[in-house]
């Protein structure tokens, strides 16, 4: 009597260890990632770049609160817990990047900076603009079936990083192949609404919690 019990629970431990996994993957790209796009953005003095930079060290902060998520997963009272303050902890990781790049991008169309041209800087945009729809698309499947509103936060955070990535691609390039200095700070000035709009989703979600 007590196998067909179980067998739900086996299935939610397997969604469990995918979803790990896609975390880890998502960690260590994400770490890449955030490297070499401050690296380019730091030598070119590029907004988005950086911005996109340190998006990159915020999917990180919020991949490891999805795995505290996925690993309180089989214990129901932990699993609660860690559902709330995962959705705190991503919707602030959204509103301090939000407020990072609105200053800075703001900041360097009042000053005239322009940056340099950043061939590093375009092809980490570009293999972004590949790999994290790929990654978000299956984090998005195990959050939906796990039912976990903070997994699907998470996710949509995977995928907000790829409208970044198209986002800051088509202001680095245009900087490149065209010579306009200003369309770096307003395709940084672009991603401001959509962070937002994520990170007021996760606080409104917490006090609903």
């Amino acid at each position: 009597m007590s196998l067909p019990l179980s067998e739900p629970v086996v299935g939610r431990a397997a969604l469990v260890q995918r979803g790990i996994r896609l975390s880890y993957a998502t960690i260590a790209y994400n770490g890449f990632e955030a490297v070499v796009s401050l690296t380019a953005g730091v030598v070119a003095g590029s907004v988005a770049l950086v911005g996109f930079g340190f998006d990159s060290v915020i999917e990180v902060t919020a991949s490891g609160a999805a795995q505290w998520r996925l690993r309180s997963d089989m214990h129901h009272d932990q699993r609660e817990r860690a559902e709330l303050w995962t959705m705190r902890i991503v919707g602030a990781c959204f509103l301090v990047l939000a407020l990072y790049v609105l200053v800075d991008a703001a900041q360097t169309l009042w000053q005239q900076r322009a940056p340099e041209r950043s061939p590093l800087g375009i092809g980490i945009l570009a293999l972004s603009v590949i790999v994290m729809p790929l990654l978000a698309r299956s984090k998005k499947k195990v959050a939906r079936a796990l039912t976990s509103s903070a997994l699907e936060a998470e996710a949509a955070q995977t995928s907000l990083c790829a409208y970044l990535s198209v986002i800051g691609l088509a202001g680095v390039a245009l900087n490149a192949a065209l010579g306009w200095w200003w369309a770096d700070p307003v395709a940084a000035l672009v991603m401001v609404p959509i962070i937002v709009k994520e990170g007021v989703e996760g606080v409104r979600a917490r006090e609903c919690c």
